[in-house]
């Protein structure tokens, strides 16, 4: 078998076919590492400091022979680890990096390599796939956004375009966070910016092929996590469809997917926006809750987020030759997205 260096392109190609070993210590895999790689670290976080601190502080040899004690035990198991990962593809061919393709991709490669694996390196390693990930947010982008205030089943809409075979990418199921302040009730904790950046990019490329791709209008920042500028003039820029549904029907929507939460978050979320809110609709907010009034309560929220939208919509450039209204009488998925795909007339 060979050892062979491939650039970012090659590299991605056959991450389709064979898996990939991110060898980097485990908290910079946690951080953020290439969707769908898996980690076999060649040392701990623990391990990766004591040798940097040798290497900075004593010399390159001291360092490497610290390594290499830590490697040596670990042969066995890290070799086992390849091999049942790679039964799944049935190849015996692999990738695998390090941050930037030196010392630690080399280490496992050549033990991969003794073992009887075809093994492939990324050349630059990690930080060679951030850049490639980052120029990614630079391309156009036939974009198609779908709009429409909030409650307005957006993206209920985007699952059902995707199970009729349409490209979508769903920026609020990558950030984990549903884009208000009432986005992270669930508690389901947000990637990091830069794995968020990496999941998107993956997403992009996907869809590189793809005549059209469906994505949620969203504002710049989604909880935690922003937008990429370049991405974000892109979709600020692309064609909306704009859901038209009245506000009954969407307060009733709201209530029905937010009223299951605890007061006392509900309130919390209502306190994060009182600045903006304003203090006699925030105080009457809290006190419709609290009399379990849901629905006056929401009846505010919803108000407040219309205007906003409303707003940031008609900031656009040119928003009377970008926006594409479809009105609808009723949150009924399976008839708004024949309206958008022109199955059902409008």
């Amino acid at each position: 078998m060979a050892i062979t260096k491939i650039n970012i392109d090659e590299f991605l190609d056959k991450a389709v076919h064979y898996p990939v070993f991110d060898v980097r210590s485990p908290g910079e895999y946690d951080h953020a590492h290439i969707p769908g790689a898996y980690s076999l670290p060649l040392f701990s976080n623990e391990e990766r400091k004591v040798i940097g601190t040798l290497y900075k502080q004593q010399s390159r040899e001291a360092a490497i022979k610290q390594g290499l004690d830590f490697f040596g035990v670990k042969m066995r198991l890290m070799v086992e680890e390849a091999e049942q990962v790679a039964q799944k593809s049935q190849s015996k061919t692999v990738l695998l990096h390090c941050w930037r393709g030196g010392m630690r991709s080399a280490g496992v490669a050549w033990l991969l390599d003794l073992y009887g694996f075809k093994v492939f390196t990324l050349s630059g390693g990690y930080k060679a796939y951030r850049h490639w990930a980052r120029s990614q947010f630079e391309k156009d982008y036939p974009l198609k956004v779908l709009g429409g205030y909030t409650g307005s089943g957006k993206t209920k809409v985007l699952e059902q375009l995707q199970r009729e075979g349409k490209t979508i990418i769903d920026l609020e199921g990558i950030a984990k966070h549903k884009g208000s302040a009432f986005g992270s009730l669930d508690r389901i904790p947000q990637p990091s910016q830069e794995m968020f950046e990496n999941l998107l990019a993956t997403g992009l490329y996907s869809a590189k092929e793809a005549a059209e791709i469906w994505i949620e209008d969203e504002s710049q920042r989604i909880g935690l996590i922003n937008l990429p500028n370049a991405f974000w003039k892109t979709l600020r820029s692309s064609p909306v469809c704009f859901l038209d549904i009245p506000f009954e029907n969407r307060l009733d929507h709201i209530v029905a997917d937010y009223g299951r939460f605890d007061k006392e978050k509900l309130v919390n979320a209502i306190i994060r926006i009182q600045k903006r809110l304003g203090g006699l609709d925030t105080k009457n907010a809290i006190n419709y809750l609290l009399e379990n009034n849901i629905k006056e309560c929401f009846r505010i929220l919803l108000r407040y987020y219309d205007k906003h939208y409303r707003k940031a919509l008609n900031n656009r450039e040119q928003i009377e030759e970008l926006l594409h209204t479809i009105t609808c009488d009723s949150i009924d998925i399976k008839t708004i997205t024949g309206k958008i795909t022109g199955k059902i007339p409008v």
